[in-house]
C-alpha cells in the first residue's frame, strides 16, 4: 500500500471517531512488511481522559501486538498534525517514521507550531512527512467544529 492509501484507513478511522462525537483523528501503524498491525482514534470523551489522543490509541495497541515498546521500523499515518504529547510518544516509542495529513496551527508539533522532530534534537530521530491528504483530513476536522458550534448556538 501507498503513504495515501494507508492514510484513507486512517481517515475511515478518523470519520467513526466523529459519528462518536470524538475530534475526528485516526491513526494505524505499520510495520516493516507494510501490515497495519495497530489503530487508534480519539476517545478522550469517551474515556474522559486527555491523553487518550488517536496516536496514544494506536501506539499502545502496537505495543501489545509485538509484546515490544520498540516500534522501530515502523511507521505510523495520522489525519492531523500531532501535538507534543503525542510527538513525544511517537519518539519514545521509537517509531522509524511518521506521515500526517492536516496541519495543526495552533498545537503542530511536526514543524508547524514546534518541531519536536527536529534531527538530533533526542536520542531518535523520526522521519517526517505531511500533508498526505490533507484537504480531506483538514475537511473532516473542518466539518465535525463547525457543527459543534452550530449545536452550542
Amino acid at each position: 500500500m501507498t503513504d495515501t492509501e494507508y492514510m484513507k484507513v486512517a481517515l475511515t478511522l478518523a470519520k467513526e471517531a466523529a459519528e462518536r462525537d470524538e475530534v475526528p483523528v485516526g491513526a494505524v501503524i505499520v510495520d516493516r512488511n507494510g501490515n497495519i498491525i495497530s489503530s487508534g482514534s480519539n476517545k478522550k470523551e469517551e474515556k474522559n481522559c486527555a491523553v487518550r489522543h488517536a496516536e496514544i490509541e494506536a501506539i499502545e495497541k502496537a505495543c501489545s501486538a509485538i509484546n515490544n515498546w520498540w516500534l522501530e521500523d515502523m511507521a505510523m499515518y495520522v489525519t492531523m498534525e500531532p501535538c507534543p504529547m503525542c510527538a513525544g510518544a511517537i519518539i519514545n516509542s521509537r517509531l522509524k517514521r511518521l506521515v500526517y495529513g492536516a496541519y495543526d496551527e495552533k498545537a503542530g508539533a511536526a514543524g508547524t507550531k514546534i518541531n519536536l522532530f527536529e534531527k538530533g534534537l533526542f536520542n531518535h530521530n523520526v522521519e517526517v512527512s505531511g500533508g498526505v491528504l490533507k484537504d480531506e483530513c483538514a475537511a473532516i476536522l473542518s466539518e465535525f467544529f463547525k457543527k459543534k458550534r452550530i449545536k452550542k448556538q
